[in-house]
C-alpha cells in the first residue's frame, strides 16, 4: 500500500473537468483523507486545454506532487501536454473515443475506456465524467456506493431518473475498468484514511468565510479572476447574517463604497486582482489620510496588464506595499494556509478598525484556487475588536464653531473614531490635509504634526504571528524564506534536505509591511545560506529583505514566474544546488 498518490484529469475547458475532479474526491475526503487540488485552466469560457490536479495523502499536504500516478484523460491532448509529469508506473484512463496513443508504454500502461459511448447509451454524452470516476474508483479499489450519496446530492433536485442514469455511468466505467485491468491496481492501493471528517475548499471560501466571521455586513466589489469566489459565496451566504453583496460599475467604486460603510461603522471589504488593485490606489490613499478602516483582498495573478489572468504569480508584492502616492501608514499581510485565511482575515479587521488604516490581504491563486482538506474552524478563536470606536459611549460637548476633535493628536497616533449620528461626534471629513476637527488646514506646522501622528500609529502594531517560524538548528546550513502559497513546496523541500543531513530552518512571512525585522533577522544572522523562494521575476520579497535586514552577500533567489506553482522537487533541486556550490567555495 502507498501513503500517497496523484491523479489528474485532463480535457477541453467546459468538458466537464472541474466536476469530475471534485466528485473524485469527495469520496476521498470522506473517508479521511488529505487532500491537495490544483485547477489550470485558460482565460476563456470554453475550449482549450484544462486540467484538475488532486493529490490524495494519509497526511497533510498543502503542496502539488512533483508526478503523477494516474492520467484521465478526454482527448488526446491531454496525454501529449501531461505524459511527462506521469511516473514511471504510472496508468493512463483515456476515452476510447478519439483512440488514445500512448507514447510510451514502457512508462505507462494505458486503459482505453468507453467514456463517450457509457454515457450516450445511458442518456447524454455529459455523463461522461461519470463513467470516467467510476474507472478512477475502481483503479483505487474505492467501494462505488461512496459515490451513490455524492451524486444523489448533487443531482437529487433534478430527480430519481438523472439520479439513477448518473449512477450507472459510474457502475459501468468502474465495470469497464475492472474488465480491462483485471481489477484495481496493486501498486495504486491506498493505505487507509483516517476517518476523521475535514472541508475541502478553495482559499477563497477560507477568506469568505472569515470575513462573516469577522462581522462584516457588506462587500463591494467588481468581478475578477482570481477573486470572484469570494463574491460568489458572499452573494449566496451573508444576506443570511443581515448583509449584503453589491456589484459595483467598476474597482473605483467597489474601494470608495467599502469605505463609506466602513465611515458608517459597518465592517466592509472589497476583493480584488492586480488590476484592480491598481484602480483601487487613489482609494486605498483617501482611507489612509481619512483613517477611515479598509480592508481590501489582492489575490495575485499573472501581470502585467491582463497577462495571465488564470495562472500563479506573486508579483503584487513591491506594489501593495509601495503603491500609493504620498505617505500613509497601511498593514500587508500574506497568509500561507487555507486556515491562516480564515483566522487572518478576522485580524485583518480588527487591525483595520484599531489602527484606523488600510489593510492589505494578499492572497495568490494558487492559495485562493487551489483546494485543499482542512480541519473545521475554531470560531471560539474568533475575537472581534473595534479599537478606539466610541459606540454606545458618551461625547463631551463640543463647540459647535470647532466640532468633535476626530483627528486629535494623541500619544499612540490613534485617535478617536466616531459614527455619524454620535451626539457630540460631529465633524468634517476630507481628503485633504486637516487640523484635528477635520477642517482643511495647509499650514506646515499642522501637517507635520498630522503626519507625524498617522506614520507612528504602526509603532505599536501587534501581530500574533508575523512570521510563521519552523527553526530548530542554531546556526543552520539553510534558511528558507517565503510566503503565500509556497509554503507547502518549501517545507516538503525541507524535510527531504533533512533527511540528507543538510540542516535546513524556515520562515514564511506572514505581516510584509510594516517587516517583520526583530523576527527575520536573528535567524539569517545565524544561517550559513539564506533562499528566498517567490513567484517573480524580480525576487520582489529577497528585496525586502535585504532592504529591511541587509546579509546580501548570504541571499540567493529561488524564482519561477512561468504561470505554475512551484513543485517541491524545483524547490529542492535548487536548493540542492546551493549546498553543493557552498561545499566547494
Amino acid at each position: 500500500m502507498i501513503n500517497q498518490l496523484s491523479w489528474k484529469v485532463g480535457g477541453q475547458q467546459g468538458e466537464g473537468i472541474e466536476s469530475t475532479g471534485e466528485i473524485f474526491a469527495k469520496a476521498l475526503y470522506r473517508l479521511g483523507y488529505h487532500l491537495y487540488g490544483y485547477r489550470h485552466f485558460s482565460s476563456r469560457i470554453k475550449g482549450g486545454h484544462t486540467n484538475n490536479k488532486i493529490r490524495v495523502s494519509t497526511e497533510k499536504v498543502r503542496s502539488v506532487s512533483d508526478d503523477l500516478d494516474i492520467l484521465v484523460a478526454f482527448d488526446q491532448e491531454t496525454i501529449d501536454v501531461n505524459f511527462a509529469e506521469l511516473r514511471q508506473g504510472g496508468i493512463i484512463i483515456a476515452d476510447e473515443k478519439f483512440k488514445p496513443v500512448n507514447p510510451d508504454e514502457s512508462k505507462a500502461r494505458l486503459f482505453a475506456v468507453p467514456f463517450t459511448k457509457i454515457a450516450t447509451e445511458l442518456g447524454t454524452s455529459l455523463m461522461k465524467n461519470m463513467a470516467a470516476v467510476g474507472a478512477s474508483g475502481a483503479a483505487l479499489g474505492i467501494p462505488l456506493e461512496n459515490y451513490h450519496s455524492i451524486v444523489k446530492e448533487i443531482f437529487g433536485r433534478k430527480g430519481d431518473k438523472i439520479v439513477e442514469s448518473n449512477i450507472q455511468a459510474i457502475e459501468k466505467g468502474a465495470e469497464y475498468f475492472n474488465r480491462e485491468a483485471g481489477g484495481p491496481i496493486d501498486e495504486l492501493t491506498l493505505a487507509p484514511g483516517d476517518g476523521k471528517q475535514r472541508m475541502y475548499m478553495i482559499g477563497n471560501d477560507a477568506i469568505a468565510m472569515g470575513a462573516i466571521a469577522a462581522g462584516v455586513r457588506l462587500m463591494s466589489a467588481y468581478p475578477i479572476t482570481p477573486a470572484s469566489e469570494i463574491m460568489e459565496y458572499l452573494i449566496d451566504k451573508l444576506p443570511k447574517f443581515g448583509g449584503t453583496v453589491i456589484q459595483t460599475e467598476d474597482e473605483i467604486a467597489a474601494a470608495t463604497m467599502a469605505i463609506g460603510a466602513n465611515y458608517s461603522g459597518v465592517r466592509a471589504f472589497t476583493a480584488s486582482a492586480g488590476p484592480g488593485l491598481s484602480l483601487m490606489t487613489e482609494s486605498i490613499g483617501l482611507s489612509g489620510m481619512t483613517e477611515t478602516p479598509l480592508v481590501v483582498v489582492d489575490t495575485q495573478r499573472g501581470g502585467p496588464s491582463t497577462g495571465l489572468p488564470t495562472k500563479q504569480e506573486q508579483s503584487d508584492i513591491m506594489a501593495m506595499v509601495y503603491g500609493t502616492h504620498g505617505e500613509i501608514p497601511k498593514v500587508v499581510m500574506a497568509p500561507s494556509t487555507v486556515e491562516e485565511a480564515f483566522y487572518d482575515m478576522v485580524e485583518a479587521f480588527n487591525i483595520a478598525e484599531e489602527y484606523q488604516c488600510p489593510v492589505i490581504f494578499l492572497s495568490d491563486l494558487q492559495l485562493s484556487l487551489g483546494k485543499q482538506s482542512v480541519d473545521p474552524f475554531d470560531y471560539d478563536k474568533i475575537e472581534i475588536r473595534r479599537g478606539k470606536l466610541m459606540n454606545g459611549q458618551p461625547l463631551p460637548e463640543i463647540d459647535k464653531n470647532e466640532g468633535f476633535k476626530r483627528y486629535e493628536n494623541t500619544l499612540d497616533g490613534i485617535s478617536p473614531r466616531t459614527i455619524p449620528g454620535m451626539k457630540n461626534g460631529l465633524h468634517h471629513v476630507t481628503g485633504v490635509e486637516h487640523a484635528e476637527t477635520g477642517k482643511p488646514s495647509e499650514t506646515a506646522e499642522n501637517r507635520k504634526i498630522q503626519m507625524d501622528k498617522r506614520l507612528r500609529k504602526l509603532n505599536s502594531l501587534k501581530f500574533k504571528t508575523p512570521v510563521y517560524i519552523d527553526a530548530k538548528h542554531e546556526n543552520p546550513d539553510l534558511l528558507l524564506i517565503g510566503m503565500g502559497s509556497t509554503r507547502g513546496a518549501i517545507e516538503e523541500t525541507k524535510a527531504r534536505l533533512e533527511n540528507e543531513g543538510v540542516s535546513v530552518n524556515h520562515a514564511h512571512i506572514r505581516l510584509i509591511h510594516p517587516f517583520p525585522v526583530d523576527e527575520i533577522k536573528p535567524l539569517i544572522e545565524k544561517a550559513r545560506h539564506v533562499v528566498v523562494v517567490e513567484q517573480n521575476a524580480t525576487g520582489q520579497l529577497a528585496g525586502l529583505v535585504k532592504l529591511n535586514v541587509g546579509a546580501r552577500d548570504k541571499i540567493t533567489n529561488v524564482l519561477k514566474y512561468d504561470g505554475n506553482p512551484f513543485k517541491p522537487v524545483e524547490v529542492y533541486n535548487e536548493c540542492k544546488g546551493v549546498v553543493s556550490h557552498a561545499s566547494h567555495v
